[in-house]
């Protein structure tokens, strides 16, 4: 309305002033002409103005009523590659042979990629090998080579894996610079198995854990070693029990009996950061081609930072085999180690280590070595 009154406006102006200038009626008539086809433009832009107003209501009125709109699950994927290098110098004391030698603390090198797909799903990929840097650095002795699958009913991997005893209650203990740590646990225990099928889920704050060695090369047609356990962490506390049974074979498929061991373990961080930890097997070693026997292991570890670069740490251990007389390796020890974290990475160590042997002579060695961590983390 307000344009056609403006309209009407203009044309009373028009007239009153052609009509002031003694204008001839046929350009009264021209100039009404063309007011009256401004009027309809102005009508028509008028009209196209209200479905726009419409259309932009409707719009905005449709975004809000959808709620979810860009709020759908997102899959995530990420990918890291690391290695570890922990070259070891010392001078070592064993069997009455005494020498300077390098040797390697476990290094390591590996890759890891995970794909969340779906909520609460998510698919892992991890391949990881060692360096060996006291045997001319070779580098390809597979450590964990193994696909899993995590849903809500658990997770399922499958490959070269840690054992459920490491998880559970070797890896605990397993805080020194040396590739025989956890010293006792070390001499007759898993610390990766080939062909292995896991299974784990968790419970609020326990974690339960199942897994199988199946090869079909050797062995049973069945499953050579079973592992399981269950553990139990709230704040800074670790409980862990675990039991593994393992077939043993004279030659490629016939059975001399089994291995079986019943393991636990408790650790704990004090407010002060003092770390105990303590682990235990009791390892039962059924024949049938020779005497049964019993053994253990015992490994206590202790860790205590000095200050914000330093940090002391400290174990005892005990291995029975269960052997008698010449047979048998039993012996007991202790170490002590001091560490300078001069960054996030790396780790400068001294370490001295001893084991009193029961037949066999006593090792010692004194040690100084390098740990630097590399990693770099992709993420898209």
């Amino acid at each position: 309305m307000q344009l056609k009154n403006i309209s009407l406006i203009l044309i009373s102006l028009c007239t009153a002033l052609s009509v002031n200038a003694n204008d001839t009626q046929k350009e009264i008539d021209l100039l009404k002409q063309q007011l009256k086809e401004i009027n309809k433009k102005l009508l028509i832009l008028e009209q196209q103005n209200k479905p726009q107003a419409s259309t932009s209501t409707k719009t905005s009125v449709t975004k809000k009523s959808n709620p979810l709109e860009n709020k759908g699950f997102r899959s995530k994927r990420d990918i890291k590659l690391y290695a570890s290098l922990r070259p070891t110098f010392g001078y070592i004391d064993e069997q009455d042979a005494k020498a300077w030698d390098v040797r390697d603390a476990l290094s390591n090198a590996g890759f890891k990629s995970t794909y969340n797909f779906k909520e609460g799903w998510e698919a892992t990929l991890h391949g990881e090998w060692g360096i060996d840097i006291s045997n001319n650095a070779d580098f390809g002795k597979a450590r964990q080579v193994y696909v899993a699958l995590d849903s809500p009913m658990g997770k399922v991997g499958i490959g070269k894996q840690r054992p459920v005893h490491y998880l559970m209650v070797a890896e605990y203990v397993d805080i020194f610079n040396h590739s025989r740590s956890p010293f006792a646990y070390d001499r007759e225990s898993p610390f990766f198995v080939n062909n292995l099928v896991s299974y784990q889920k968790k419970f609020s704050d326990f974690t339960f854990m199942l897994q199988g060695q199946f090869d079909g090369e050797s062995g049973s047609d069945s499953a050579d070693f079973l592992n399981g356990g269950l553990s139990y962490d709230v704040g800074n506390l670790h409980v862990g029990l675990a039991y593994s049974s393992k077939d043993i074979y004279a030659g490629q498929s016939l059975s001399d009996g089994e291995d079986k061991s019943y393991a636990a373990a408790l650790a704990y961080t004090f407010d002060n950061d003092l770390y105990v930890a303590m682990a235990y097997q009791d390892v039962e070693y059924e024949r049938r081609l020779l005497m049964d026997r019993g053994g253990h292991t015992v490994d206590l570890s202790l860790a205590y930072p000095l200050g914000r670069y330093f940090k002391v740490k400290t174990g005892i251990f005990d291995f029975e085999d269960g052997y008698n007389g010449v047979q048998t390796q039993d012996h007991n020890g202790a170490n002590l180690t001091f560490e300078w974290l001069p960054a996030d990475s790396l780790k400068v160590h001294i370490e001295y280590l001893y084991r009193d042997f029961e037949q066999m002579p006593d090792f010692s060695s004194i040690s100084v070595g390098f740990r630097y961590d590399y990693a770099q983390a992709w993420k898209y």
